[in-house]
Protein backbone atom coordinates (compact mmCIF):
# COMPACT_ATOMS: atom_id res chain seq x y z
CA UNK A 1 0.00 0.00 0.00
CA UNK A 2 1.31 3.27 -1.05
CA UNK A 3 2.24 5.83 1.72
CA UNK A 4 -0.05 8.82 2.10
CA UNK A 5 1.02 12.18 2.67
CA UNK A 6 -0.49 14.07 4.79
CA UNK A 7 -0.28 17.51 6.23
CA UNK A 8 -1.27 18.89 10.07
CA UNK A 9 -1.42 22.59 10.05
CA UNK A 10 -1.85 24.29 13.18
CA UNK A 11 -0.72 21.00 14.69
CA UNK A 12 -0.12 22.35 17.90
CA UNK A 13 -4.09 23.33 18.96
CA UNK A 14 -5.96 21.36 20.75
CA UNK A 15 -7.69 19.25 17.48
CA UNK A 16 -4.34 19.60 16.08
CA UNK A 17 -2.78 17.47 19.34
CA UNK A 18 -5.48 15.08 18.74
CA UNK A 19 -5.37 14.38 15.73
CA UNK A 20 -1.50 13.64 15.31
CA UNK A 21 -1.46 11.07 18.08
CA UNK A 22 -4.34 9.49 16.61
CA UNK A 23 -2.52 10.04 13.38
CA UNK A 24 1.00 8.24 14.68
CA UNK A 25 -1.25 4.42 15.25
CA UNK A 26 -1.72 4.70 11.30
CA UNK A 27 0.63 2.63 9.85
CA UNK A 28 0.42 3.85 5.80
CA UNK A 29 1.15 7.85 6.27
CA UNK A 30 3.73 10.07 6.64
CA UNK A 31 2.90 13.52 8.56
CA UNK A 32 4.06 16.60 8.00
CA UNK A 33 3.01 19.87 10.26
CA UNK A 34 2.65 23.42 10.33
CA UNK A 35 2.32 26.53 12.71
CA UNK A 36 0.92 30.20 12.11
CA UNK A 37 4.93 31.09 13.45
CA UNK A 38 6.59 29.00 10.62
CA UNK A 39 7.79 29.96 7.20
CA UNK A 40 5.17 29.73 4.78
CA UNK A 41 7.54 28.99 2.22
CA UNK A 42 7.63 25.63 4.41
CA UNK A 43 3.74 25.10 4.05
CA UNK A 44 3.42 25.31 0.93
CA UNK A 45 6.51 22.81 0.18
CA UNK A 46 4.62 20.25 2.36
CA UNK A 47 1.65 21.39 0.64
CA UNK A 48 2.59 20.51 -2.44
CA UNK A 49 3.42 17.47 -1.86
CA UNK A 50 0.73 16.28 -0.04
CA UNK A 51 -2.07 13.75 -0.59
CA UNK A 52 -4.30 15.04 2.31
CA UNK A 53 -3.96 18.60 4.19
CA UNK A 54 -6.10 19.02 7.38
CA UNK A 55 -6.20 22.50 7.81
CA UNK A 56 -6.63 23.55 11.09
CA UNK A 57 -4.67 26.55 11.42
CA UNK A 58 -6.48 29.64 12.27
CA UNK A 59 -7.05 32.64 14.43
CA UNK A 60 -9.83 32.99 17.42
CA UNK A 61 -8.24 35.47 19.79
CA UNK A 62 -6.25 37.59 18.00
CA UNK A 63 -4.88 41.99 19.25
CA UNK A 64 -7.24 43.63 16.67
CA UNK A 65 -9.72 42.17 14.04
CA UNK A 66 -7.09 42.48 11.18
CA UNK A 67 -5.44 39.11 12.53
CA UNK A 68 -8.64 37.23 11.89
CA UNK A 69 -8.63 37.95 8.23
CA UNK A 70 -4.90 37.12 7.65
CA UNK A 71 -5.10 33.90 10.46
CA UNK A 72 -8.08 32.47 8.71
CA UNK A 73 -8.45 33.88 5.44
CA UNK A 74 -5.61 35.06 3.65
CA UNK A 75 -3.66 31.93 4.92
CA UNK A 76 -6.49 29.26 3.35
CA UNK A 77 -6.13 31.16 0.59
CA UNK A 78 -2.68 31.59 -0.04
CA UNK A 79 -2.28 27.81 0.36
CA UNK A 80 -5.76 26.79 -2.73
CA UNK A 81 -3.62 29.52 -4.55
CA UNK A 82 -0.45 28.63 -4.40
CA UNK A 83 -1.78 24.35 -5.08
CA UNK A 84 -3.43 25.89 -8.10
CA UNK A 85 -0.47 27.11 -9.91
CA UNK A 86 1.11 24.07 -9.21
CA UNK A 87 -1.41 22.41 -10.44
CA UNK A 88 -1.92 19.94 -7.29
CA UNK A 89 -4.87 18.70 -5.89
CA UNK A 90 -4.55 17.18 -2.55
CA UNK A 91 -8.11 17.07 -0.57
CA UNK A 92 -8.59 19.45 1.81
CA UNK A 93 -9.80 18.69 5.17
CA UNK A 94 -11.70 22.25 6.36
CA UNK A 95 -11.87 22.83 10.13
CA UNK A 96 -14.42 26.06 10.07
CA UNK A 97 -17.11 27.07 12.71
CA UNK A 98 -20.77 27.18 12.88
CA UNK A 99 -20.18 31.24 13.70
CA UNK A 100 -19.15 31.46 9.64
CA UNK A 101 -23.17 32.28 9.70
CA UNK A 102 -22.08 35.45 11.52
CA UNK A 103 -21.46 38.89 10.05
CA UNK A 104 -19.08 39.47 13.22
CA UNK A 105 -15.16 39.80 11.98
CA UNK A 106 -14.02 36.14 12.94
CA UNK A 107 -17.62 34.52 11.54
CA UNK A 108 -16.60 37.02 8.36
CA UNK A 109 -13.21 35.57 7.83
CA UNK A 110 -14.05 31.91 8.26
CA UNK A 111 -16.84 32.14 5.99
CA UNK A 112 -13.83 33.81 3.73
CA UNK A 113 -11.85 30.94 4.43
CA UNK A 114 -15.02 28.26 3.31
CA UNK A 115 -15.10 29.91 0.20
CA UNK A 116 -11.68 29.94 -0.39
CA UNK A 117 -11.81 26.04 -0.10
CA UNK A 118 -14.85 25.54 -2.10
CA UNK A 119 -13.53 27.26 -5.19
CA UNK A 120 -10.10 25.46 -5.24
CA UNK A 121 -12.33 22.48 -4.94
CA UNK A 122 -14.87 23.38 -8.12
CA UNK A 123 -11.93 24.90 -9.94
CA UNK A 124 -9.47 22.21 -9.87
CA UNK A 125 -11.96 18.95 -8.71
CA UNK A 126 -10.30 17.88 -5.93
CA UNK A 127 -11.92 16.86 -2.69
CA UNK A 128 -12.94 19.18 -0.32
CA UNK A 129 -14.41 18.94 3.37
CA UNK A 130 -15.31 21.58 5.14
CA UNK A 131 -16.29 21.56 8.91
CA UNK A 132 -19.00 23.65 10.28
CA UNK A 133 -18.15 22.69 13.86
CA UNK A 134 -19.58 23.64 17.11
CA UNK A 135 -17.62 24.34 20.41
CA UNK A 136 -15.27 21.30 20.93
CA UNK A 137 -13.81 20.18 24.10
CA UNK A 138 -11.89 17.29 25.37
CA UNK A 139 -8.82 16.54 26.77
CA UNK A 140 -5.64 18.87 25.92
CA UNK A 141 -7.64 22.04 25.61
CA UNK A 142 -6.28 25.41 27.21
CA UNK A 143 -8.62 26.44 29.59
CA UNK A 144 -9.52 30.59 30.17
CA UNK A 145 -9.54 30.90 26.42
CA UNK A 146 -12.08 29.83 24.02
CA UNK A 147 -13.29 26.24 25.69
CA UNK A 148 -16.25 26.32 28.54
CA UNK A 149 -15.74 23.13 28.59
CA UNK A 150 -11.90 23.26 29.50
CA UNK A 151 -12.32 26.63 31.69
CA UNK A 152 -15.67 24.81 34.19
CA UNK A 153 -13.06 21.48 34.34
CA UNK A 154 -10.04 23.33 34.91
CA UNK A 155 -11.62 25.63 37.46
CA UNK A 156 -13.57 23.34 39.41
CA UNK A 157 -10.61 20.67 39.57
CA UNK A 158 -8.65 23.30 40.82
CA UNK A 159 -11.18 24.48 43.14
CA UNK A 160 -12.07 27.81 41.60
CA UNK A 161 -15.02 29.58 41.07
CA UNK A 162 -16.49 29.27 37.50
CA UNK A 163 -18.44 32.40 36.47
CA UNK A 164 -22.06 31.68 34.50
CA UNK A 165 -22.99 35.07 32.73
CA UNK A 166 -26.61 33.56 31.26
CA UNK A 167 -27.32 30.26 32.92
CA UNK A 168 -29.63 29.56 29.95
CA UNK A 169 -27.40 30.06 27.34
CA UNK A 170 -27.79 27.18 24.94
CA UNK A 171 -24.56 25.41 24.00
CA UNK A 172 -24.18 23.23 21.20
CA UNK A 173 -20.85 20.50 21.50
CA UNK A 174 -18.82 18.07 20.05
CA UNK A 175 -16.11 15.70 21.50
CA UNK A 176 -12.59 15.97 20.41
CA UNK A 177 -12.15 11.82 19.79
CA UNK A 178 -15.59 12.43 17.48
CA UNK A 179 -14.05 14.76 15.60
CA UNK A 180 -10.79 13.19 14.93
CA UNK A 181 -12.38 10.10 14.17
CA UNK A 182 -14.20 12.09 11.46
CA UNK A 183 -11.24 13.62 9.64
CA UNK A 184 -8.96 9.92 10.31
CA UNK A 185 -12.40 7.80 8.93
CA UNK A 186 -12.09 10.55 6.10
CA UNK A 187 -8.37 9.19 4.97
CA UNK A 188 -9.85 5.77 5.56
CA UNK A 189 -12.91 6.21 2.85
CA UNK A 190 -15.23 5.98 6.31
CA UNK A 191 -17.99 8.40 6.34
CA UNK A 192 -20.00 6.87 9.07
CA UNK A 193 -19.11 9.36 11.60
CA UNK A 194 -19.84 12.40 9.33
CA UNK A 195 -23.33 14.59 9.28
CA UNK A 196 -23.81 17.03 6.28
CA UNK A 197 -26.45 20.04 6.18
CA UNK A 198 -28.45 20.94 3.44
CA UNK A 199 -25.81 23.45 2.26
CA UNK A 200 -22.85 20.80 1.73
CA UNK A 201 -21.07 21.55 4.90
CA UNK A 202 -19.93 18.84 7.81
CA UNK A 203 -19.80 18.28 11.20
CA UNK A 204 -19.58 14.76 13.38
CA UNK A 205 -22.76 12.78 13.44
CA UNK A 206 -22.46 13.17 17.13
CA UNK A 207 -24.05 16.28 18.70
CA UNK A 208 -24.55 17.30 22.37
CA UNK A 209 -26.67 19.88 23.63
CA UNK A 210 -27.36 22.03 26.41
CA UNK A 211 -27.73 24.98 28.90
CA UNK A 212 -24.39 26.76 30.69
CA UNK A 213 -26.14 26.13 34.06
CA UNK A 214 -26.49 22.77 32.61
CA UNK A 215 -23.11 22.13 31.41
CA UNK A 216 -21.74 23.39 34.92
CA UNK A 217 -24.00 21.61 36.74
CA UNK A 218 -22.59 18.35 35.55
CA UNK A 219 -19.20 19.20 36.10
CA UNK A 220 -19.80 20.24 39.47
CA UNK A 221 -20.92 16.62 39.99
CA UNK A 222 -17.59 14.84 38.32
CA UNK A 223 -15.86 17.19 40.69
CA UNK A 224 -17.83 15.81 43.91
CA UNK A 225 -17.01 11.84 43.26
CA UNK A 226 -13.54 12.03 45.00
CA UNK A 227 -16.08 13.29 47.92
CA UNK A 228 -18.98 11.54 47.82
CA UNK A 229 -17.55 8.13 45.86
CA UNK A 230 -20.65 8.65 43.55
CA UNK A 231 -20.55 7.83 40.04
CA UNK A 232 -22.88 9.70 37.31
CA UNK A 233 -24.49 8.19 35.26
CA UNK A 234 -21.76 7.16 32.81
CA UNK A 235 -24.31 5.21 30.36
CA UNK A 236 -25.46 8.81 29.58
CA UNK A 237 -22.78 9.64 26.30
CA UNK A 238 -22.41 13.49 26.75
CA UNK A 239 -21.56 12.52 30.77
CA UNK A 240 -19.09 9.90 29.53
CA UNK A 241 -17.10 12.27 27.51
CA UNK A 242 -17.69 15.18 30.26
CA UNK A 243 -15.90 12.33 32.56
CA UNK A 244 -12.85 11.90 30.30
CA UNK A 245 -12.57 15.89 29.83
CA UNK A 246 -12.31 16.38 33.23
CA UNK A 247 -10.43 13.90 34.58
CA UNK A 248 -7.62 15.08 31.85
CA UNK A 249 -7.79 18.56 34.10
CA UNK A 250 -6.66 17.38 37.47
CA UNK A 251 -3.52 18.78 38.35
CA UNK A 252 -1.28 15.87 37.67
CA UNK A 253 -0.26 15.79 41.51
CA UNK A 254 -3.22 15.87 42.73
CA UNK A 255 -4.45 12.18 40.81
CA UNK A 256 -3.97 10.57 43.89
CA UNK A 257 -6.71 10.85 46.83
CA UNK A 258 -7.37 8.57 49.98
CA UNK A 259 -9.88 6.99 50.60
CA UNK A 260 -12.50 6.34 53.45
CA UNK A 261 -11.27 3.81 55.08
CA UNK A 262 -13.17 2.35 58.52
CA UNK A 263 -11.07 -0.24 60.92
CA UNK A 264 -12.59 -2.54 63.51
CA UNK A 265 -11.24 -5.37 65.40
CA UNK A 266 -12.07 -7.29 61.87
CA UNK A 267 -9.79 -5.40 59.81
CA UNK A 268 -10.91 -2.83 57.13
CA UNK A 269 -13.37 -1.91 54.84
CA UNK A 270 -13.57 0.94 52.17
CA UNK A 271 -15.99 2.17 49.36
CA UNK A 272 -14.49 2.09 45.99
CA UNK A 273 -17.17 2.97 43.68
CA UNK A 274 -21.04 4.12 44.14
CA UNK A 275 -23.83 4.58 41.58
CA UNK A 276 -27.36 5.15 42.15
CA UNK A 277 -27.56 3.63 39.12
CA UNK A 278 -25.45 0.00 39.54
CA UNK A 279 -25.15 -0.06 43.02
CA UNK A 280 -21.66 0.09 44.58
CA UNK A 281 -18.02 -1.63 44.82
CA UNK A 282 -16.54 -2.02 48.65
CA UNK A 283 -13.17 -3.61 49.48
CA UNK A 284 -12.38 -4.88 52.79
CA UNK A 285 -9.06 -6.68 54.52
CA UNK A 286 -10.15 -9.12 57.02
CA UNK A 287 -7.73 -10.19 60.12
CA UNK A 288 -7.10 -14.40 60.54
CA UNK A 289 -10.23 -16.38 61.86
CA UNK A 290 -12.35 -13.29 60.94
CA UNK A 291 -16.04 -13.79 59.74
CA UNK A 292 -17.88 -10.99 57.87
CA UNK A 293 -21.27 -11.12 57.30
CA UNK A 294 -24.24 -13.11 59.11
CA UNK A 295 -27.21 -11.14 57.56
CA UNK A 296 -29.41 -11.19 54.51
CA UNK A 297 -31.03 -8.55 52.45
CA UNK A 298 -34.90 -9.00 51.48
CA UNK A 299 -33.81 -7.09 47.84
CA UNK A 300 -30.09 -5.98 47.53
CA UNK A 301 -28.06 -8.63 45.61
CA UNK A 302 -24.54 -8.93 46.34
CA UNK A 303 -21.67 -10.21 44.29
CA UNK A 304 -18.15 -11.23 46.65
CA UNK A 305 -14.83 -11.95 44.90
CA UNK A 306 -11.91 -12.85 46.82
CA UNK A 307 -8.26 -11.87 45.61
CA UNK A 308 -5.87 -12.49 48.32
CA UNK A 309 -5.99 -15.25 50.71
CA UNK A 310 -8.31 -18.35 51.29
CA UNK A 311 -12.07 -18.20 52.77
CA UNK A 312 -15.31 -20.09 52.45
CA UNK A 313 -18.45 -18.34 51.68
CA UNK A 314 -21.24 -19.65 53.24
CA UNK A 315 -24.88 -19.22 52.18
CA UNK A 316 -28.35 -20.30 53.69
CA UNK A 317 -31.65 -19.45 52.08
CA UNK A 318 -32.82 -18.42 55.36
CA UNK A 319 -36.28 -20.47 55.04
CA UNK A 320 -34.41 -23.95 54.57
CA UNK A 321 -31.52 -25.29 56.87
CA UNK A 322 -29.73 -26.65 54.00
CA UNK A 323 -25.88 -24.64 54.20
CA UNK A 324 -24.16 -23.91 50.63
CA UNK A 325 -20.48 -23.62 50.84
CA UNK A 326 -18.22 -22.36 48.38
CA UNK A 327 -14.05 -22.63 48.94
CA UNK A 328 -12.33 -19.96 47.55
CA UNK A 329 -9.06 -18.56 47.00
CA UNK A 330 -6.76 -16.27 45.27
CA UNK A 331 -5.07 -19.39 43.38
CA UNK A 332 -8.61 -19.50 41.09
CA UNK A 333 -10.33 -16.15 41.21
CA UNK A 334 -13.72 -16.53 41.12
CA UNK A 335 -17.45 -14.42 41.66
CA UNK A 336 -20.04 -15.67 44.06
CA UNK A 337 -23.59 -14.11 43.59
CA UNK A 338 -25.60 -13.49 46.85
CA UNK A 339 -29.08 -13.90 46.27
CA UNK A 340 -32.07 -11.76 48.63
CA UNK A 341 -33.51 -14.05 51.36
CA UNK A 342 -29.87 -15.83 52.19
CA UNK A 343 -28.15 -15.20 54.86
CA UNK A 344 -24.54 -15.38 54.03
CA UNK A 345 -20.59 -15.27 55.77
CA UNK A 346 -17.32 -14.85 54.60
CA UNK A 347 -14.64 -16.45 57.08
CA UNK A 348 -10.94 -16.00 56.84
CA UNK A 349 -9.30 -19.53 56.56
CA UNK A 350 -6.00 -18.52 55.44
CA UNK A 351 -2.47 -17.50 57.68
CA UNK A 352 -2.84 -13.49 56.38
CA UNK A 353 -5.27 -11.36 55.90
CA UNK A 354 -7.81 -11.53 53.27
CA UNK A 355 -9.30 -9.01 50.79
CA UNK A 356 -12.39 -9.14 49.36
CA UNK A 357 -14.04 -7.39 46.74
CA UNK A 358 -17.87 -6.69 47.13
CA UNK A 359 -20.67 -5.51 45.01
CA UNK A 360 -23.62 -4.36 46.04
CA UNK A 361 -26.92 -3.63 44.07
CA UNK A 362 -28.11 -0.85 46.18
CA UNK A 363 -26.26 1.75 47.74
CA UNK A 364 -25.86 1.31 51.31
CA UNK A 365 -28.86 4.22 53.32
CA UNK A 366 -28.66 4.06 56.83
CA UNK A 367 -32.43 5.24 57.04
CA UNK A 368 -33.19 1.89 54.93
CA UNK A 369 -30.60 -0.59 55.00
CA UNK A 370 -32.35 -3.52 54.13
CA UNK A 371 -29.93 -6.12 56.22
CA UNK A 372 -31.16 -8.27 58.93
CA UNK A 373 -28.71 -10.24 61.41
CA UNK A 374 -29.14 -14.32 60.84
CA UNK A 375 -26.38 -16.97 61.55
CA UNK A 376 -25.88 -18.72 59.06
Amino acid sequence: MAMKKILVTGSGGFIGKNLLEALSRITDVEVKTFEMNDNVETLFAYATKSDVIYHLAGVNRPQNDDEFIHGNYALTNMLVSRLREQEKTPAIVLASSIQAVLDNPYGISKRQAENAVAGYSEQTGAKSYIFRLPNVFGKWCRPNYNSVVATFCHNISHGLDISISDPDRKLKLVYVDDVVNAFTGILAGNRSGLAQDDDGFYTVRRVFETTLSGLADRIYQLGDIRKTGVLPDLSDEFMQCLHSTYISYIDKNELSYAADMKSDNRGNLFELIRSKHSGQIFISRSYKNITRGNHYHDSKVEKFCLVQGEAVIKLRNVLSDEIISYTVSDKRIEVVDIPPGYTHSIENLGDGEMIVIFWSSRLFDPEDPDTYYREV
